[in-house]
């Protein structure tokens, strides 16, 4: 008998034999099969009938329909495996109403004997055939299902149910119905799901997370039906609702996490969940509202800020009319890598719609310095200041257009054959820019920007007639300034050294420094004659390429006219004129040629003899000291570093001095800290480079010990500050924990041993809040110590309260550390108890000691409440005892707490309930 003989309703004798029959056929179908709907149609018109007769059926009848179910489903899933790349709707329909028919079947056999959780197992069947309704977008099918999953779960108390898979299951059933019904419109049925689904998280993250989850995900539909101002009718519904309903619940359970792992999913929800709401509040022109989601987005820390928070940032500013704050943005926009290109034009054009055009050129030089795509965004950029508001040819808009276009990092982004295009598009703009300004009888401006659209023009042989053009229109406008001479000039194109400097004409000036050492009565002495007319006409580039083509020609013995360090000090400071990133990297290479120099010829031979020596040698360790410390505030450690470990070696040459040992002491345990810093943004240390690092804390350590530098620690600079701060010797000993971290080998032992010398050290170089810090770092890293942890933050306890008037703030933060840190040093779950639990006695020792308001009141109720807390986790696991012992605790710190009295009665109830449970199964076993 095939499937599509079966007739479509069929009256068998025996509904269990006849569903036994149907089920031995599916799964005897080949998976090429199809199956048809007559089949289906046979198995519900089985169903119905037993459906009917349902309070006849005896317990092994029960069973044996609820294996055939299984059966079905299992068929269902070999087939739906086989067929999952199939396109066809029809297709995919036909296995749903099958899995729906086999759902039904569960129904009817209800709770068989023997079964675990049968409501549990049907109820999961219905939910998987709900999703795969809700896919198809058969919403009234799916909705069926969840409410019968629903149903099936609804007699259970929750109290009871243990498993976490059936928790998950009650909430997930609970969620999907909300989404089906937001997508039949059902506003109310959808909202009163969700706030159901508050009964249902059971204190696990993971449900914290998917509702708040859901909430996120409508609240983002909405924010996109929003119109630019105002947004839903139905406050319940509105995006600002949702998404500040999906924070709290992020909120909520990152306090639930026990692992870092978790901690850190609920991280990046909350970073979704505010650049939403940021985004959400800008559109609503509520600019301070945004404000405070990207400062909340900022506090919360992370190595990369999403692109997006600066933009909102920038316009939120831009928003509020507050340019110089909305340019910081937007600078750092440019700054970050990360942000796409599409981005920072957006912004970039946003600002200026804003700021006007005169903020053009910082925010070209930006967009052209950070992007592959330069001329690109120069090119939108021009184009926008030339329009300007409502357009027209004006002197101002024209200056601020010649100068964006002169920049050498602008004109650098043209380079390249590649660019022929871009180049083409940008003289066109400032053609028929300097065009209007020629029709408008400015024959000035339209002169400077006739000058400057030349720059853009390639010097090849095709383009030779458009650069005559440009030489031809000069010289009318010359002419028509009565500028006899500079027509002729243009006409001539006149090369020497010194016009090409008047002009500005940078590279043609350095290509004429290096024609100058070809010719034949070359004297070194005319490099630095050019070095300082080029000086003086502030022609800084053209300098630059004399004083270097001057270093190339020193050589052992030879007599030159100023001497090798004097040149390098003059490049460096030359190029320190000129703030880009690329200078920075010239100003590092050419300090490390000293540094060459030094090793190789010797610090007495390179620098000149006497004060004038000293001086030079003391610049340089100025110089690379300043840099280093520049670099690093803007976190580009890799050269900062390299600057710093300079410094150190420089003030090292200088005479002995405590003021120079402290100088390279500080370089030295700055160089370490850029190290680390470095490794934290980029990739980690090589071996070589922590042995390295090892020994730089090593040189410092010795000199922090020394004799000599006891006395530099009285020593004052300028600013009143001492020359050694004590802050010093806890930079110290921290960068040395965190490189101990690094080594291969267990760092445990050595890294306890250095926090114990440094805190009995007989100088006492450290502050509570030095301890508290590297406690916090040796339970936060990659790479935790807990012992360290331990000690840090129980000695820096001992030491606040030991103060005369203790920082409570800093108590009960300490407090709190310790608390966590019970579960990572102690194995057993029992002593975790006992070990917390002394901690919360403490705590309430001191709470007990003070005065209303001493103790921070949030803290002391964040006590209170995850004492107690505590103790329905140990209540549910059915340890009274303990439960008690935790209940009494939260209940005894909420009495010296304000805000807690709406919970204490309820607390003591809850007390007393179960001390009267525990009392009746005493009473009980007795009696039994």
């Amino acid at each position: 008998m095939k499937i599509s003989d079966l007739p479509p309703s069929p009256a068998p004798p025996s509904s269990i034999a006849h569903v036994e029959t149907l089920t031995n056929q599916l799964e005897n179908l080949t998976l090429e099969s199809p199956i048809t709907p007559q089949w289906i149609s046979a198995l519900s018109a089985v169903s119905r009938s037993v459906s009917a007769a349902i309070a006849h059926l005896t317990p092994s009848t029960n069973l044996h329909f609820w294996k055939l179910a299984f059966r079905i489903w299992n068929s269902c899933v070999d087939i739906h495996n086989f067929t999952i790349s199939c396109d066809d709707r029809s297709t995919a329909e036909t296995q749903v109403k099958l899995r729906n028919a086999a759902a039904d079947l569960l129904l009817i056999a209800g709770k068989p004997a023997g079964i675990p959780a049968p409501e549990f197992k049907a109820a999961g069947f219905f939910y998987k055939t709900g999703l795969l309704w809700y896919d198809l977008k058969v919403f009234d099918s799916a909705a069926a299902c969840f409410e019968k999953a629903t149903d099936l779960t609804a007699g259970v108390r929750l109290e009871r149910v243990r498993d976490v898979e059936e928790r998950k299951l009650l909430l997930d059933v609970n969620l999907a119905r909300a989404r089906t019904a937001w997508e039949v419109g059902d506003w109310n049925l959808t909202i009163a799901l969700l706030n159901r689904s508050r009964n249902l998280l059971f204190g696990y993250p993971m449900c914290y997370r998917a509702l708040a989850e859901q909430y996120l995900q409508f609240g983002k539909v909405e924010l996109g039906k929003m119109k630019p101002i105002g947004g839903s009718s139905d406050l319940a519904t509105s995006p600002s609702k949702l998404l500040n309903e999906a924070l709290d619940l992020c909120d909520k359970g990152m306090r639930t996490c026990k692992h870092p792992d978790e901690n850190i999913d609920f991280q990046n929800l909350k970073g979704r969940i505010l650049r939403l709401l940021a985004a959400e509040r800008l559109q609503t022109e509520d600019y301070e509202g945004a404000l405070r989601c990207v400062r909340v987005l900022r506090e919360g820390g992370g190595k990369e800020e999403h692109p997006s928070v600066g933009l909102v940032a920038m316009r939120a500013w831009v928003g509020m009319k507050r340019i110089v704050e909305a340019e910081k943005e937007l600078k750092g926009m440019l700054a970050n890598k990360s942000v796409p290109e599409s981005v920072c034009l957006s912004g970039a054009e946003a600002f200026l719609a804003a700021a006007g055009i005169e903020a053009a050129k910082g925010i070209l030089i930006g967009l052209v310095g950070r992007y592959r795509l330069g001329a690109s965004a120069a090119l939108r950029v021009v184009q926008r200041v030339v329009e300007g508001e409502g357009g027209g040819a004006t002197a101002g808009r024209a200056r601020v257009v010649a100068e964006l276009v002169s920049d050498d990092r602008v004109v650098m982004a043209f380079s390249g054959d590649e660019l022929e295009k871009e180049c083409t598009a940008m003289h066109a703009i400032l053609w028929n820019y300097a065009v209007e300004h020629f029709g408008l009888k400015d024959y000035e401006t339209a002169a400077e920007l006739f000058e400057k659209s030349m720059l853009y023009i390639k010097h090849d042989e095709m383009n030779r007639p458009r650069r005559a053009n440009c030489y031809r229109v000069l010289c009318l406008c010359h002419l028509g300034l009565s500028q006899l001479d500079r027509g002729q000039e243009f006409i001539n194109e006149a090369d020497k050294y010194k016009v090409y400097l008047q002009k500005g004409a940078e590279k043609e000036a350095i290509s004429q420094v290096e024609d100058l050492i070809n010719c034949a009565e070359f004297n070194p002495e005319y490099l630095t004659l050019t070095a300082h007319e080029a000086m003086a006409s502030n022609c800084i580039p053209a300098a630059i390429a004399s004083l270097s083509t001057l270093l190339r020609l020193y050589s052992p013995g030879k007599t030159m006219p100023l001497p090798e360090v004097a040149v390098l000090r003059c490049i460096i400071q030359l190029f320190q004129k000129n703030h880009s990133v690329a200078n920075e990297l010239e100003i590092l290479k050419y300090t490390r040629r000293v540094r060459v120099r030094i090793s190789e010829i010797g610090a007495e031979n390179f620098f000149p003899k006497g004060e004038i020596g000293a001086r030079e040698m003391n610049w340089f360790a100025v110089h690379a000291w300043n840099m280093g410390l520049k670099l690093a505030k803007e976190s580009k450690y890799d050269s900062g570093m390299e600057f710093l470990e300079m410094a150190s070696d420089f003030y090292n040459m200088g005479k002995e001095s405590a003021e120079n040992t402290a100088m390279v002491c500080k370089a030295l345990i700055l160089t370490v800290a850029s190290m680390i810093a470095n490794e934290d943004e980029k990739e980690s240390m090589l071996d070589s480079d922590i042995k390295k690092a090892l020994e730089m804390l090593d040189k410092a350590k010795k000199i922090l010990s020394s004799h000599s530098i006891a006395a530099a620690s009285s020593m004052v600079i300028d600013d009143n500050r001492p020359l050694i701060e004590p802050g010093l010797y806890f930079l110290h000993t921290f960068n040395t924990y965190q490189i101990l971290g690094r080594l291969s080998e267990d760092p445990s032992s050595k890294q306890l041993e250095l926090i114990k010398n440094f805190v009995s050290s007989s100088s006492k170089n450290w502050t509570t809040l030095n301890l508290l810090q590297l406690g916090l770092v040796a339970s936060q890293t990659s790479h935790p110590n807990p012992e360290v942890a331990n000690f840090a933050l129980k000695t820096c306890l001992s030491e606040l309260l030991a103060s005369p008037i203790p920082d409570y703030q800093l108590v009960s933060l300490t407090l709190r550390k310790l608390i966590g840190l019970t579960a990572f040093t102690i194995k057993e779950d029992d002593c975790k108890m006992n070990v917390a639990y002394e901690v919360y006695l403490q705590a309430y020792r001191i709470i007990v000691g003070l005065k209303n308001n001493e103790y921070p009141n949030e803290e002391g109720k964040w006590l209170a409440v995850s004492a107690w807390n505590r103790s329905i986790v140990a209540a549910r696991l059915g340890q009274l005892e303990l439960a008690i012992k935790w209940m009494k605790m939260g209940f005894a710190l909420g009495t010296h707490l304000k805000g807690m009295e709406n919970y204490l009665p309820k607390m003591k109830e809850c007390l007393a309930t179960i001390e009267k449970t525990i009392t009746e199964e005493e009473n009980n076993m007795v009696t039994s």
